[in-house]
């Protein structure tokens, strides 16, 4: 399979902008500014497939295509940067080794809105990304790729670098830009979305760092290559952050549809140490856990995935072997959520709390028997009743380690004690 994302990992020097352009980079970026129109590059996008990377899976350019044109208002374009998913790090990896390719995705999302001011917004833990995508864009600046008259045109475009401080919730769209803004991060009440008020009440476009990595290849390539690459509903190529009890972590690129028990057990080596598989998160920490039982005829797309019980999300495939105590499991993720949660919504700020209590109360043998059903109807009063989704996100794993392993979590209720871990 021809690598769309990772074609540049592990280039001597892949994050300078020589070692860039030496590959063909900024070659497509060229081909946008002199050949195409913006209507014409959002139709091209669409006709690629390309869906958003950071969780949700929206199409690229049906979002793209929201922003009205006859807005006199600024328009922004914002790369979300914030990958604060627990079990997630493909962004990162592209953030670091191919800064350049970030940029050139950026600058076409911003011309397909015609856009004249661009964001990157970067996680504040990020330290070493954020410093790396600073100087790309300096670099990017003194080679005119970006800045006034870019290739002679008429079309200007500032970039702009924007470290966050470590919250979660800025990873949600809106809550990044009321950060961006100058304000806490805080989600807003949607409609009206933020193609029509968006960064500072203007149209604006928030797109992914993978997502947008994927373009240059796409105006290289054709929109027919990609949309020729995974499945009928899930184009082109994903990235998968593999970790835990797994013989090869890392960094994966797969096509779309690509069986999930192939990849843990041949391209990731297995479960580690000759364990057995008991339970796996394909999605990152905000999706429901999947049984060893229920990845047998999984594809690693959106459908699939959804049909098995879970979410594809960011890719952040967590592998828990037979050791694993999904009561502590579930705990840890818990106190994650009850860690993040912004407080605006009173069902999340409440709920996440309760929620990581009890957890604490099953594995530390303090719990009764109606706890159980107490985080499960909690969970089912957090769900859909947020303004933004990071609720469900805290709800759906929670509810989900209990109803796969129910019978694990009541041993732990009537044992008093981990019958797991028996350390």
């Amino acid at each position: 399979m021809a690598k769309v994302l990772l074609r540049n990992i592990g280039i001597s020097d892949s994050h300078t902008v020589a070692a860039y352009t030496a590959r063909g980079g900024y070659a497509p970026w060229r081909t946008v500014v002199e050949s195409l129109r913006p209507e014409q590059l959002i139709e091209l996008v669409k006709a690629s497939g390309l869906r958003g990377r950071g969780g949700a899976g929206f199409p690229t350019g049906m979002k793209w295509s929201f922003v009205p044109k006859d807005n006199p208002k600024p328009k922004y374009l914002v790369c979300n940067a914030d990958e604060s998913e627990p079990g997630t790090f493909k962004d990162r990896l592209l953030i670091e080794q191919d800064p350049h390719a970030v940029i050139e995705g950026t600058l076409m999302a911003a011309y397909a809105i015609q856009s004249h001011t661009a964001f990157i917004y970067v996680r504040g833990e990020l330290a070493f990304g954020a410093t790396r995508l600073e100087r790309a864009v300096e670099e990017a600046y003194q080679a005119g790729y970006v800045g006034k008259k870019i290739f002679g045109s008429d079309y200007d475009l500032d970039l702009i670098v924007h470290r966050g401080a470590g919250a979660y919730i800025c990873g949600e769209e809106t809550a990044l830009l009321s950060s961006l803004e100058g304000g806490r991060g805080w989600p807003k009440v949607k409609p009206p979305f933020p193609a029509t008020h968006g960064l500072f009440g203007c149209p604006t476009v928030v797109n992914n760092v993978e997502t947008l990595a994927a373009l240059p290849w796409i105006i290289e390539h054709g929109a027919a290559a990609y949309a020729a690459l995974g499945t009928e509903k899930s184009k082109g190529t994903k990235l998968f952050s593999v970790s835990g009890h797994i013989a090869r972590p890392g960094v994966y690129e797969l096509e779309m549809g690509y069986p999930f028990k192939k990849f843990l057990e041949e391209d990731c080596g297995g479960v580690a140490n000759g364990k057995k598989l008991k339970g796996v998160i394909p999605g990152g920490g905000s999706m429901p856990v999947l049984r060893a039982d229920e990845i047998e005829n999984v594809k690693l797309d959106y459908e699939s995935v959804q049909a098995a019980g879970s979410l594809l999300g960011s890719g952040g495939v967590i592998v828990m072997d037979e050791t694993t105590c999904m009561v502590r499991a579930a705990w840890n993720i818990a106190r994650f959520y009850a860690h993040e949660s912004c407080g605006q919504c009173s069902p999340c700020r409440e709920g996440c709390h309760w929620m990581e209590k009890l957890f604490y109360r099953i594995e530390h043998g303090e719990a009764d028997g109606s706890d159980l059903d107490l985080i499960l109807n909690i969970s089912g009063n957090i769900m859909g009743n947020t303004i933004c989704p990071f609720g469900d996100a805290a709800a759906m794993p929670a509810a989900a380690f209990i109803k796969k392993y129910r019978d694990e979590f009541e041993a732990h209720v009537a044992e008093k004690r981990c019958t797991v871990r028996m350390e």
